[in-house]
């Protein structure tokens, strides 16, 4: 029986010895399971969050650049069309200052040769005053008659003078239109080209604070790319010890719990055993110790 009682002993001892290493094993396993996929829930909602400001970001500074684009081609369009009108103004005024000498020397020749007629004609009544009067005095000084001169044409000269006075006009308002024209086509020109400074400068204050943003942009994007591969390499290093743990922890054909209930009926089984055991033996040794005695007893009456 002492061996049997032994050898049962050793069982209970050893299954107890394993029942204490499973519950430490799955102690351990419960918690770097948790553990891992805790950590793996964390790193997947930061990777999440990372891309979803990576796309944001990309999607913003995208947009940014289109804008960009497309105000400097505004700009472009708009230098040119600026120079077109600055040659178109100076080509005009170039024509207005060759039409307006044209017609103030045409003016000018026009009123010089007036002045000379009208000084002209205008002094004939006068002059043949002068001269009947200066023959009435011969005659009474009975000196020789004066010869006969020609005499001005007054009716034609008045006819010219007409002509050159509707000349005239017609060039002071030829001139005038001219000079009006020339006053509203620069008036427009000076209104349109102090609408393409202010346009031009608002313009290129938003392509200067656009750039400015996409560079800042692109730049947040690269540290968030940056801190999305570091954080996706943690999470790879991650799964992979989780793949390991579950190995150990989960992928097993019996479960804890069915291993801890059947160690446990095994153990009762030998506890009862040795209880068994225990009680034979007891029983035996009080037969013999009985026997022991009865004999001792029969001897000393004899």
């Amino acid at each position: 029986f002492a061996k049997v009682k032994a050898l049962i002993t050793d069982m209970i001892v050893k299954l107890e010895s394993e029942a204490g290493a499973d519950a430490t094993e799955k102690a351990y396993c419960d918690e770097q399971l948790a553990k891992t996929e805790a950590k793996k829930g964390e790193l997947e909602y930061d990777i999440s969050k990372l891309t979803s400001k990576i796309d944001k970001a990309a999607a913003t500074s995208a947009s940014l650049k289109e804008d960009v684009n497309r105000l400097q081609a505004e700009l472009l369009a708009l230098v040119k069309s600026q120079a077109e009108m600055d040659k178109a103004r100076q080509e005009g005024h170039s024509a207005y200052a060759e039409a307006k000498a044209d017609l103030m020397q045409g003016l000018d020749g026009v009123r010089r040769a007036l002045g000379v007629l009208r000084t002209y004609y205008g002094n004939g009544a006068a002059s043949a005053s002068m001269l009947q009067d200066s023959q009435s005095l011969r005659a009474m000084m009975q000196q020789p008659a004066t010869p006969q001169k020609h005499e001005k044409a007054s009716g034609a000269g008045s006819s010219i003078i007409g002509i050159l006075e509707v000349v005239e006009s017609d060039f002071a308002k030829n001139l005038a239109a001219e000079e009006t024209e020339e006053a509203d086509m620069q008036a427009d020109y000076e209104k349109v080209t102090q609408e393409n400074t202010i346009t031009k400068t608002l313009k290129e204050q938003d392509v200067k604070y656009s750039t400015q943003e996409f560079k800042s942009l692109d730049k947040e994007l690269a540290e968030l790319s940056s801190d999305r591969d570091t954080t996706d390499t943690e999470l790879s290093a991650v799964l992979d010890y989780y793949a390991k743990i579950q190995e150990r922890c989960i992928a097993k054909p019996e479960k804890y719990e069915e291993r801890a209930r059947r160690r446990a009926a095994e153990i009762a089984g030998l506890k009862e055993a040795l209880s068994i055991l225990e009680d034979e033996a007891a029983t035996a040794l009080a037969q013999h110790r009985k026997k022991g005695f009865h004999g001792h007893f029969l001897g000393a009456r004899q």
